[in-house]
């Protein structure tokens, strides 16, 4: 198996047994192995598969799940050798996604990331040279082959799904526009799977989301209404949590569900702080933050939220404690037991306006659209009007600020 460098091979195939959990699979045994090189053909050697060769006889064993990313051959080779179905972590990840996925647009981008990973996993199911004609097939010639024709279907299928999810996408886009013309900021959470963003997701928005202890317990995103200090109001969404080695089909296929991410005022990356493996899991979810075009900087607020501090010994919290207090971006809070979950709320309008400030901006009159950007996007304060231009004092979060240091010319001649 290929192992990810922050974790050791024990807590991977801890993981990997998780998942196969999530799936209620009856786990009969969980290997090591310990590879010199990978092969080409079987990615582990025949020998190894020999040994599980008699271990699935022995145990009457129905599926094999190896805990790496295997080509269509050696997925192929593997089946053949041992006469059993073997599916690889990507697989298994996809089924879990399938079996969680309950609303329309969950279900979508599901089958859509599935059928872009098994299309290139079709292979022939008979061993002879049969072949579909057109018609009754005594007109024309020879026509395609049924692989082919397999591909083709989904090929349009894949079609089909992604123009619906562009639907998906452009209806999310009109109600984040209708959020900031309502000046209604977005939160988002991020974070590992079984991290516990809905527990905390219920208990701040006293919703009633999907939360166990069990790998990817939520999948379909949710987004509710909460009350800040001061009688103000903000969006919390709920996203799918991640994991190492996320599957590219999967970030690609949820793309219209990832934009509330990275259109959100702010992300709170909702860590386990009671894992042994933390720091290997924020650098993954970091990782897939980067590929969404996201760096933690200041037009990419992130606020860690430090979770599960109800599991930590006393000398554990104690250091985590000292951690917290040389920072200003970290929150320490228990989702379930409710420790901290009141001030962090509380706190939350003072998170958001962190990095704010107060500029004056003037429009000359034939820079309209700009002058109406300005008002989608920030809070205006006061509007002076003159002969020659149009003065906006308005307060900008650091995340409009750094779009501004980056393109000057999406404002208009900043005074102040």
């Amino acid at each position: 198996m290929a192992l990810p460098s922050l974790r050791s091979p024990q807590a991977c195939l801890e993981e990997a047994v998780g998942l196969c959990h999530a799936l209620e699979l009856n786990v009969v045994q969980s290997i090591l192995l310990n590879l010199s090189k990978l092969n080409p053909a079987t990615y582990v050697g025949q020998g190894k598969l020999l040994e599980l060769a008699d271990l699935i006889s022995a145990e009457h064993v129905e599926l094999i799940i190896m805990d790496c990313e295997l080509t269509p051959g050696q997925q192929r080779n593997i089946e053949r050798l041992l006469n059993i179905k073997v599916i690889d972590r990507t697989g298994l990840i996809l089924e879990i996604f399938g079996e969680r996925a309950k609303t329309k647009e969950g279900v979508l981008q599901v089958e859509l990331a599935h059928l872009t990973y098994q299309k290139s996993r079709l292979v022939r199911s008979w061993t002879h040279l049969e072949r579909q004609r057109g018609g009754f097939g005594f007109l024309g010639g020879p026509g395609e082959s049924q692989i082919e024709s397999d591909r083709r279907m989904i090929g349009d299928r894949i079609g089909r799904i992604g123009k619906r999810l562009s639907d998906v996408s452009r209806t999310r886009k009109l109600h984040r526009n209708s959020r900031k013309r309502n000046e209604i900021p977005v939160v988002a959470m991020v974070g590992y799977t079984n991290a516990g963003k809905s527990t905390l997701f219920n208990r701040l928005t006293h919703a009633d989301v999907m939360a166990e202890d069990l790998l990817f317990a939520t999948l379909d995103p949710t987004m509710r209404e909460m009350d800040l200090a001061n009688g103000k109001k903000a969006i919390l969404s709920d996203t799918v949590g991640f994991i190492s080695a996320l599957p590219i089909q999967l970030v690609a296929a949820f793309k219209a569900t990832l934009e509330e991410v990275v259109e959100a005022d702010l992300i709170l990356h909702i860590r386990d702080m009671s894992h042994p493996d933390r720091e290997a899991q924020k650098e993954d979810v970091m990782t897939i933050l980067r590929s969404l075009g996201l760096e933690e900087g200041p037009d990419c607020p992130i606020h860690e939220v430090w979770n599960k501090v109800d599991l930590l010994d006393e000398d554990q919290r104690q250091q985590l404690d000292n951690l917290a207090a040389l920072r200003n971006d970290v929150s320490l809070l228990s989702a379930v037991s409710g420790e901290g979950c009141d001030r962090f709320r509380l706190g939350l309008n003072d998170i958001l306006s962190r990095g704010s400030k107060i500029v004056d901006i003037a429009y000359a009159h034939d820079q309209g659209a700009a002058l109406a950007w300005m008002y989608q996007q920030s809070e205006v304060l006061e509007r002076t009007d003159t002969e020659t231009e149009t003065i906006l004092t308005v307060r900008m979060d650091s995340k409009l600020s750094g779009r501004i240091d980056k393109n000057p010319s999406l404002a208009g001649r900043i005074i102040s």
